[in-house]
C-alpha cells in the first residue's frame, strides 16, 4: 500500500493519542482545518477538541503552555505551522523546555515533542523554508530528530512522542507528499532514538545526510553507479543524541565522507559532523571530510532556491574531489558534466 509521509505523521499521532490519554496535540489550525499541511487532518474530530486543540497565533504562548501541561503529567504534541514560525518561542525552548529537568536536578521532566515543517524545496516564501536544526543542536538537552522515509516518520514520531525529554521533531517539507510502500496496520516504532540507519551500502565515500537530503544523496548514489562509484548513504535520523558509532564505522570503511544538507554550510550541522568524523577517524581518511550544504545566505525567494539547495552534480562534484588528494581524479558522472570543468 502507497502511503504519504504525511498520511504516515497522522497514524503515528492518531495512535499515540488513542494509547495514551496523557497525549495533546496543539498548535495553530491543527484542529478544525487539520493543519496546514493536514498533518492533524480528522484527529480533532476523533478526539475532541480537547486532545486536539486550535490555539491563538502566539508561538511563544503555545510552548509555555505546552510546558505547563507537561509539568503536570502530560504529554504535549505541538506544531510549530512554518521553521521560522518557532522563532518567537525560542525564549520558551532555550529557557525553560531544555533546563527544566537540570534546573529541578531531574524531578520534572519536560516529555513534550515540538513538530516543526522545515526545508526548503516547496517554493516557500521568507518564513517558510528555513533549515533551523543547528540552533536546537546546539542546546543541551533537547533531542533533535528528523526523518527522511515515510517508516521513519512514524516509528520516529512514536519514539519522539515517548520520550520524557523534550524533542523537537523536524519534517522535511518538501519530503511530506513522498510516497512509500507502509502499512498503516502494522507499524513499527523505532526502538528508542539516537541510531542512523545505512540506506546504500558502499566502498567509494560515505554521504552523511538527514531529513530532505536522504532522497537527493540517495539519486546521487545512483547516478554515481554508472561511472563505476559505489556511494554508501548514511541517514542520520537522530542529529541528538549522535550515532558516532555508525558514522564513524562506515567513513573507516570508506576512507572519504561528504556531508550533506540544506542548511548554511558556515556553522552548520555539517561544520559539527565533520568535527567528529575527522576526530575519531583521521587516521582513516584518504582526504579532508567535506560539505554540501545551501549557500551562507538568507533563503532566496522561490524562483532561486534551486540555485541555493545542494543537486545531485553539487554532490558528485564533491565526490570527485575526494579523490584528487590522493592523485586520481576521475571523470565526475552526473547530468550536466559541463559543471564539473567549469
Amino acid at each position: 500500500m502507497s502511503t504519504s509521509m504525511v498520511q504516515a505523521l497522522n497514524a503515528a499521532l492518531r495512535d499515540a493519542l488513542k494509547e495514551d490519554p496523557k497525549v495533546h496535540v496543539l498548535g495553530e489550525d491543527v484542529g478544525t482545518l487539520g493543519g496546514v499541511f493536514r498533518v492533524t487532518d480528522g484527529l480533532a474530530a476523533d478526539f475532541g477538541d480537547a486532545r486536539c486543540a486550535d490555539t491563538p497565533l502566539a508561538e511563544a504562548g503555545i510552548l509555555g503552555a505546552a510546558v505547563g501541561m507537561a509539568m503536570h503529567g502530560l504529554r504535549p504534541v505541538v506544531e510549530m505551522q512554518f521553521d521560522a514560525f518557532a522563532y518567537p518561542a525560542f525564549e520558551q525552548v532555550v529557557s525553560h523546555v531544555a533546563r527544566m529537568r537540570n534546573r529541578t536536578r531531574g524531578r520534572v521532566p519536560l516529555p513534550i515533542t515540538i513538530r516543526i515543517p522545515y526545508g526548503g524545496g516547496v517554493g516557500g516564501v521568507e518564513h517558510h523554508s528555513d533549515s533551523s536544526e543547528a540552533y536546537y543542536m546546539h542546546t543541551p538537552g533537547l533531542l533533535v530528530v528528523t526523518p527522511g522515509t515515510v517508516a521513519d516518520a512514524y516509528g520516529l514520531l512514536r519514539a519522539a512522542i515517548d520520550a520524557d525529554d523534550p524533542v523537537v521533531f523536524l519534517e522535511p517539507k518538501r519530503l511530506y507528499w513522498s510516497q512509500a510502500d507502509w502499512l498503516a496496520d502494522a507499524p513499527e516504532k523505532v526502538a528508542g532514538l539516537g541510531r542512523a540507519e545505512i540506506r546504500r551500502s558502499g566502498r567509494t565515500a560515505t554521504l552523511l545526510t538527514y531529513g530532505p537530503s536522504v532522497a537527493l544523496c540517495l539519486e546521487a548514489a545512483d547516478v554515481a553507479a554508472e561511472a563505476g562509484w559505489d556511494l554508501e548513504v548514511v541517514d542520520l535520523r537522530c542529529l541528538v543524541p549522535f550515532d558516532d558509532e555508525t558514522v564513524h564505522a562506515s567513513v573507516r570503511r570508506t576512507g572519504r565522507a561528504v556531508v550533506v544538507h540544506e542548511a548554511a554550510g558556515y556553522a552548520g550541522a555539517g561544520a559539527e559532523i565533520s568535527a567528529r568524523v575527522t576526530e575519531q577517524c583521521f587516521h582513516y581518511l584518504e582526504a579532508p571530510v567535506l560539505r554540501v550544504t545551501g549557500w551562507d545566505i538568507p533563503y532566496p525567494p522561490p524562483l532561486l532556491e534551486a540555485y541555493h539547495l545542494p543537486t545531485v552534480d553539487r554532490v558528485l562534484d564533491a565526490v570527485s574531489r575526494l579523490h584528487w588528494y590522493d592523485g586520481h581524479s576521475p571523470a565526475a558522472p552526473g547530468r550536466d558534466r559541463d559543471a564539473f570543468d567549469a
